[in-house]
């Protein structure tokens, strides 16, 4: 009875060892997916909490985001690595490289508190993030090198555990930023090019008064059996949420709004794809 339940106590640590790192990926695949989505409809006007879409659709959408970053801190790890290996740096100067990081950690943390007077700076959400998380990362190797060389020193745990925090913080601040900018380049690469998305022909049974230019309004004909009165076009399909349809006109522009329309029996919708010729 004992070896049964060792084993099973066994089994459900190895389960939990597997299902908790895949918990935290999935955590930050959605994060960083949402913070994409929420700058990229904000762009055309919608809070992306109203389009309803699931944790699965922000995970599908985190990887383009995330690309380029996962991409920059992988190559910087190898070369760190390369690095570490092709030099045998001298404790003067690993002293020399420690003082030139602590001062840049130190421009880094001013630059963070100084946020009211320059917040407003281009990329300062990203540049900051970054000279802190390099200078706190490479502050931590050559306290490592030091430790190294001198044992008296002591082992330098708790400094190097602080400095590596402060540059995984800023590494998710950083690629958070960098969600942020990429979910609003997508949407303007949208605006240019909505001819990609489908067209949409909307029939109502009630006026709309649409106010966005190079949209065309034709009353319908009653007959029998007919209960739309109204026929809108040049509408694109923007995105789909849980029960509405978030159409955009055709030419994007500041004049323009997005339209929400709910998905119910007081609309009827056509959809015209732009196919290749037989």
């Amino acid at each position: 009875m004992a070896d049964e339940r060792s084993q099973a106590e066994r089994w459900i640590s190895f389960a939990a060892g597997i299902v908790t790192p895949v918990t935290l990926v999935s955590t930050l695949l959605f994060y960083f997916g949402y913070v994409s989505s929420r700058s990229q409809y904000e762009y055309f006007g919608i809070d992306v909490d109203t389009i309803g879409l699931s944790t699965q659709d922000y995970v599908m959408r985190s990887p383009q985001p995330l690309l380029v970053p996962l991409l920059v801190i992988t190559l910087l790890a190898v070369a760190a690595l390369l690095l570490h290996n092709a030099i045998h740096p001298t404790p003067g100067a690993v002293r020399r490289a420690a003082r030139i990081a602590v001062l840049v950690l130190v421009i880094g943390v001013a630059g963070l508190l100084a946020y009211p007077l320059i917040g407003s700076v281009p990329y300062y959400a990203l540049i900051v993030p970054t000279v802190i998380g390099l200078s706190a990362a490479a502050l931590a190797y050559l306290t490592y090198l030091r430790r190294k060389a001198d044992p008296t020193l002591g082992p330098q745990r708790v400094l190097i555990a602080l400095l590596a925090v402060a540059t995984v913080t800023c590494a998710f601040w950083a690629t958070a930023t960098t969600a942020q900018y990429s979910g609003r380049g997508l949407a303007r690469s949208d605006a240019r090019h909505l001819n990609r998305f489908p067209v949409v022909i909307l029939d109502t049974k009630e006026k709309l008064a649409l106010r966005s230019p190079g949209l065309e309004e034709t009353a319908l004909r009653s007959g029998a059996g007919q209960t739309f009165n109204y026929r809108y076009r040049g509408l694109r399909l923007l995105v789909v949420g849980e029960n509405r349809l978030f159409l955009v006109p055709q030419n994007w522009s500041a004049a323009n709004t997005t339209v929400v329309i709910p998905l119910d029996d007081s609309i009827r919708v056509q959809f015209q794809f732009q196919n290749d010729p037989p």
